[in-house]
């Protein structure tokens, strides 16, 4: 069936696996929702900026 090398090269598989899916899932609910609404709130600044000038 498996040898044991087989084995441990399975679970560090999975293991990278698993742990590139949850930072993908952390970057799409935290990181990019707050870059984004962060550039949108600078956008904002100067336009008001300019428009007070």
């Amino acid at each position: 069936m498996f040898e044991f090398d087989q084995y441990l090269g399975f679970i560090l598989f999975l293991t990278v696996l698993t742990m590139g899916f949850w930072l993908l899932i952390l970057l799409l609910t935290f990181i990019v929702p707050y870059w984004v609404s962060g550039a949108i709130i600078e956008r904002l600044k100067e336009l008001r900026n300019k428009t007070k000038k």
